[in-house]
C-alpha cells in the first residue's frame, strides 16, 4: 500500500470521527442505530459515531476499504450502497407549505412540479446557511431531506418561524420509522430495476424528479433520482421494518458494494460537493460559498422577488449577486493532502488569503485535492497560491470544480 492510500485512509478516519465526535452524543451507548445496524456489523462495517447515530466508516473484506469502496462507485457498471438513516426526513402539509418553505429557502419551491426536486439552502437572517436540502414537490406534500448532524436544529427553526407565519402549513417529522439508503455509481439504476414495479421507467426518471412506488412489494417507500457523489443514484425510503430486507435484497446483486462515511466523504469531495460543518455553516452565505445557483439565473423570481431570511445580506434590491470578499474555490498541485484549517497564501508565501475546508487525496486522481475559501481578488481559476501544510509552505493552484466530472443522469 502506498504511503498516499494510508494517509488518505488515515484522514478519512480522523475527519469521520471528528465530524461524528463533535455532533454526537457522549458515549457509544446512547448512540442511535439505524434499523441496518446488525447488518452492517455482519458486512463487516467498522462502525463509528457520527451525528448521534453508530455508522459504518468502512467495510473489512475483500472489496472493502475507504479506497476500494471510492473507486467501486466510479467504475463502469457498479454501485455503492450507503446507510443515510442519519438524515432527517421531513414531510410538509397544509395548503400554504410551498409558501412558509420560500420564506425559509432560497429556491424555488412553488415553481416544482409534482415529482420534481431541487437542491436548496436553510439561511438565517443574516443570509447565513443554517443547512443544505433536498424538496421534492411529492404531491399530496412537500418531502425535504436534512444533514443528519443539523436536523434538530434546522427543527427548531423550522417551528420558530411556524410560529410568526401566517398560513396554513404543518411539519411531519418521520423520525427512524422511515429508512434511508443511497445507491450510487454506474450501475445503480441496473441494480435498482431488480427491485422495482415494472411500470417505474427509471430510463424516463430525470435526476432530481422522485415518486412513491414499492420496492420488493414493500409500499410506501419513495424513490428520489439524486446522491451527492457525482454519479448517477438514487436515494431510497422505505419503512424501518422492511429496511433490512431491501439493503439485503440489494446486496444479492454482485454489482452492488456496501461503502462507507470514508468513501462518501472523499467522492463528494472529488465531486466539489460541500460537507456541512467543513464547507458551509451559519456565516457563510450563498454567494460566498459559489451556490448562487440555487436561487436561479439573473432575473429569475426567486432572485428579484426575494422574501426569504437574509436575501439583502447577498443581494441587491434588483436581485443582482452582491460583492463578497471571499469565495469558495477548489484547490490542487499540493505534493501531500490539506486538512481542514490548512492556512492558504498568496503565491509569494507571505500574505495569508484563507483556509482550507475540506481537504484529502483523490484516489481517482491520484493526488490531493481540496476546497477552502480564498479572498475574492485571489479566487479566478489558475491563481497560484501556497498552503501551509504540516508547517511546510506547498505550491498549489485554484482550480475549477468538480474534480471529477460528474455523471448525472440525463434522460435521452
Amino acid at each position: 500500500m502506498s504511503t498516499g492510500s494510508v494517509r488518505f485512509m488515515n484522514s478519512a478516519f480522523a475527519k469521520i470521527h471528528r465530524i461524528g465526535g463533535r455532533r454526537s452524543f457522549a458515549t457509544s451507548e446512547n448512540l442511535v442505530k439505524t434499523s441496518l445496524n446488525e447488518l452492517h456489523k455482519e458486512l463487516g462495517g467498522d462502525m463509528v459515531p457520527f451525528a448521534g447515530y453508530e455508522l459504518p466508516v468502512l467495510y473489512k473484506g475483500e472489496n472493502g476499504g475507504v479506497m476500494k469502496e471510492h473507486l467501486w462507485c466510479r467504475d463502469d457498471g457498479k454501485a455503492a450502497l450507503f446507510d443515510v438513516s442519519h438524515m432527517g426526513q421531513i414531510r410538509w402539509h397544509g395548503k400554504d407549505r410551498a409558501d412558509f418553505l420560500e420564506k425559509i429557502v432560497v429556491g424555488d419551491i412553488k415553481g416544482l412540479t409534482t415529482g420534481s426536486g431541487c437542491l436548496s439552502l436553510v439561511t438565517n437572517e443574516n443570509g447565513g446557511i443554517i443547512d443544505d436540502t433536498v424538496i421534492t414537490n411529492a404531491g399530496d406534500y412537500i418531502y425535504m431531506v436534512v444533514n443528519g448532524a443539523t436536523k434538530f436544529g434546522d427543527m427548531k427553526h423550522f417551528e420558530e418561524q411556524m410560529a410568526a407565519f401566517d398560513g396554513d402549513v404543518t411539519m411531519e417529522y418521520l423520525e427512524d420509522s422511515m429508512q434511508l439508503l443511497a445507491i450510487q455509481g454506474p450501475g445503480a439504476a441496473e441494480a435498482l430495476k431488480k427491485i422495482i414495479p415494472g411500470d417505474l421507467d427509471l430510463s424516463k426518471m430525470a435526476f432530481m424528479t422522485g415518486t412513491g412506488t414499492t420496492l420488493d412489494g414493500i409500499e410506501d417507500c419513495r424513490v428520489t433520482r439524486c446522491g451527492y457523489t457525482g454519479e448517477d443514484g438514487f436515494e431510497i425510503a422505505m419503512p424501518a421494518e422492511h429496511a433490512v430486507s431491501i439493503a439485503s435484497k440489494l446486496l444479492e446483486d454482485p454489482s452492488v458494494n456496501p461503502t462507507g462515511l470514508g468513501a462518501r466523504d472523499s467522492l463528494r469531495l472529488e465531486a466539489g460537493l460541500c460537507l456541512y460543518g467543513n464547507d458551509l455553516n451559519e456565516n457563510i452565505n450563498p454567494v460566498q460559498g459559489a451556490l448562487a445557483w440555487t436561487l436561479g439565473g439573473p432575473g429569475s423570481r426567486r432572485r428579484t422577488e426575494q422574501g426569504f431570511l437574509g436575501a439583502e445580506h447577498f443581494l441587491t434590491p434588483e436581485g443582482k449577486l452582491r460583492k463578497q470578499e471571499t469565495k469558495r474555490v477548489g484547490i490542487k498541485g499540493m505534493k501531500a493532502p490539506a486538512r481542514e484549517h490548512a492556512e492558504i497564501y498568496d503565491a509569494t508565501g507571505e500574505t495569508k488569503i484563507g483556509e482550507v475546508s475540506s481537504g484529502t487525496y483523490s484516489p481517482c486522481l491520484k493526488a490531493p485535492i481540496a476546497m477552502g475559501y480564498v479572498s475574492a481578488p485571489n479566487a479566478k481559476v489558475g491563481t497560484e497560491v501556497q498552503l501551509k501544510i504540516r508547517n511546510k509552505m506547498q505550491k498549489a493552484t485554484i482550480t475549477k470544480m468538480p474534480f471529477v466530472e460528474a455523471r448525472y443522469y440525463r434522460v435521452p
